[in-house]
C-alpha cells in the first residue's frame, strides 16, 4: 500500500469539505491518533475513543467529535498534548463518516513504525510546499536535515545521559531524522531494555511556540515510536528551565516581527535581532562540550550586532567557559526556503561549546549552482554530498580537511582582521583592462575589416543596376 498517497487522499477529502491546507493535516492527526491509540493499547476514556466514533450515527458525528476534542484536551500525557487547544474544522458529516471508515479499514500497526512515520512526514512536506498558507515556516527540507545529521552524528549511546534538543521544533524534522540516524547506526548492537527505553523516552527534547506544529511534531515522533518531550512555549521570552543538551539541531524562525530586546535574559550582547538571540540561547542551553548546528539567515554572519556576538563567543577572554569553536559554516544554495522566505540567503553554522576556534571552514554550496526551486530544481541529497565529503568523519569538525574551490579555511587571526565579519564573501577580481588607446586601435581595426568586407561584397554585385538579382528564391529588381 502507498501510505503517502493514502494519507494525501484523506487530505483531499477534507479539502472538498472546505478545510484549508493549513488545517487539514491537523484534522487528520486527531482521527489518525485515535485509531493508532486503539491499536497500540493507549488508554482513552470510554465513550471518547475510536470505537465511539465508529458507532456514532452520521447525524451525530460532528458534535460527538467536538465532544471528544474537548474531553481529551484535559488529559495528562500524550493525550492532553495531542489534543491541546483543539479546533474541529470539519463541517460535512458525510465526508467525515467516509474518512473515519477508510481510516478504520487499515491496520496501521501492521506496518513498520518508520514506514508510517515517514509517510506522515512526507505528507507534512507536501502541505509545506503549498505555499505561505501551508506548514512551510515550520518545516525544514528533509535533504538539508539529513545532511546536517549525517555530519553531526548525534549518537544517543555516546553517554548514559546523552540528549538531543531543538529549541524551535516546528514539526520535529530534526528530531525524527536524528532518531532514524540512531536506528540505522545501532543495527547489530545489542541494546539493553534500559538503553532502549531511555532513548525512546528521555533523549529527544524540543520546544515550540505554536500549538499546531507542536501537535504535528508530537504525532510525528509518536508514529516513529518515540515519546519526545516537546514543551509548548516561547524559547526566548518564556519561562526558562535548567535543561541543557549534548546536541542541538535547529532552524529558528526567520524574521524579526514582534522582536525586541529580552530584559530578563542575561545574554552578553543586547540586541532585538531574534536570530542572534537564538544563537545566544542555544549556546546557553549547550552542555560543556555540547555541539550545535543552527540554520540562520546570512545576516547572522556579518551584521553589526552579529559581529559583536562573534567577537564575544570566539574570544575566551570575554566568554570564558562559553567560548565556542565555530569550526564550519555551510552557505546554502539559493532558494532553499523560497516557499516562505523568498530572496533570503541562508547558512548553517556548526559549533562546539567550551573549545577555542583556531580554524573556521566555509563551504559555499551556492557557488556555480542553479537556484533551488520547488519543481524544476528541487532540493535533493545530491546538493550536499560534496559538503559531507569535505566535512569529514568527525562530528566536531576537527578531522583532516583539504581546501577545494568551494571549501575554504580561515584562521582566527583572519577573522579578527575582518572585525569578526564571518561572511568571507568571495570577490572576483575583474581582468585588468588595457589602456584606452589600445582598445580604440582594436575598434578601428575591427571597423576597417568590416569596411573591406563591404567593399568586396559591393564589387561582386552586378554592374547593371537593372539586372535581376536572386533573393529568397525569387527574382526581384535591385
Amino acid at each position: 500500500m502507498d501510505i503517502v498517497n493514502k494519507l494525501w487522499g484523506f487530505c483531499n477529502k477534507l479539502r472538498h469539505d472546505g478545510v484549508d491546507s493549513s488545517d487539514y493535516i491537523e484534522q487528520l492527526t486527531y482521527l489518525l491518533f485515535l485509531k493508532m491509540a486503539e491499536e497500540r493499547g493507549i488508554n482513552v476514556p470510554k465513550g471518547y475513543d475510536w470505537q465511539s466514533l465508529i458507532n456514532t450515527s452520521t447525524r451525530s458525528l460532528i458534535p460527538h467529535l467536538e465532544a471528544i476534542l474537548q474531553k481529551l484536551r484535559t488529559k495528562k500525557g500524550i493525550l492532553g498534548d495531542i489534543f491541546s487547544e483543539p479546533v474541529s474544522r470539519v463541517r460535512n458529516a458525510e465526508i467525515l463518516k467516509g474518512l473515519i471508515n477508510e481510516i478504520d479499514s487499515i491496520e496501521w500497526t501492521s506496518f513498520d513504525a518508520d514506514i508510517v512515520g515517514l509517510a506522515f512526514e512526507e505528507l507534512i512536506g507536501k502541505v509545506a510546499n503549498e505555499g505561505k498558507k501551508g506548514a512551510g515556516q515550520y518545516f525544514t527540507p528533509r535533504p538539508l536535515i539529513q545532511a546536517i545529521v549525517n555530519v553531526m552524528k548525534p549518537d544517543p549511546l555516546q553517554s548514559k545521559s546523552f540528549n538531543i534538543g531543538d529549541v524551535a521544533t516546528g514539526t520535529a524534522g530534526f528530531l525524527v531524522v536524528a532518531y532514524e540516524w540512531h536506528k540505522q547506526n545501532s543495527k547489530g548492537k545489542n541494546l539493553t531494555t534500559l538503553e532502549s527505553n531511555r532513548i525512546k523516552n528521555n533523549t529527544f527534547y524540543g520546544q515550540e511556540l505554536v500549538q499546531r506544529p507542536r501537535r504535528l511534531a508530537l504525532m510525528n515522533m509518536f508514529l516513529h515510536g518515540v515519546n519526545a518531550q516537546i514543551r509548548f512555549g516561547d524559547s526566548l521570552y518564556g519561562k526558562q528551565n535548567n535543561d541543557v543538551y549534548d546536541c542541538i539541531l535547529t532552524n529558528p524562525p526567520f524574521g524579526n516581527k514582534g522582536a525586541n530586546q529580552i530584559p530578563n535574559r542575561k545574554f552578553p550582547v543586547k540586541t532585538s535581532d531574534k536570530q542572534l538571540n537564538f544563537i545566544q540561547h542555544i549556546i546557553e542551553k549547550l552542555k560543556d562540550g555540547g555541539r550545535a548546528a543552527i540554520v540562520l539567515p546570512d545576516s547572522c554572519l556579518s551584521s553589526e550586532a552579529a559581529k559583536k556576538i562573534w567577537a564575544h563567543y570566539l574570544d575566551s577572554n570575554k566568554s570564558g567557559a562559553d567560548v565556542c569553536n565555530l569550526h564550519t559554516i555551510l552557505k546554502l544554495p539559493e532558494g532553499v526556503f523560497a516557499a516562505y522566505a523568498n530572496g533570503i540567503k541562508a547558512c548553517v553554522i556548526f559549533l562546539k561549546k567550551g573549545e577555542i576556534t583556531r580554524k573556521m571552514w566555509t563551504y559555499d554550496a551556492r557557488k556555480d549552482n542553479v537556484k533551488v526551486t520547488t519543481k524544476s530544481n528541487s532540493l535533493s541529497p545530491e546538493h550536499f554530498h560534496d559538503f559531507e565529503e569535505c566535512y569529514g568523519v568527525s562530528p566536531n569538525g576537527d578531522s583532516r580537511r583539504n581546501e577545494t574551490t568551494r571549501f575554504k579555511v580561515h584562521t582566527l587571526n583572519e577573522i579578527k582582521e575582518k572585525k569578526y565579519d564571518l561572511a568571507f564573501v568571495e570577490l572576483f577580481q575583474s581582468e585588468i583592462l588595457p589602456h584606452p588607446a589600445i582598445i580604440i586601435d582594436e575598434m578601428i581595426a575591427d571597423y576597417e575589416r568590416k569596411i573591406l568586407a563591404l567593399k568586396k561584397l559591393k564589387n561582386n554585385l552586378p554592374k547593371d543596376k537593372n539586372e535581376p538579382t536572386k533573393k529568397m528564391g525569387k527574382y526581384t529588381t535591385s
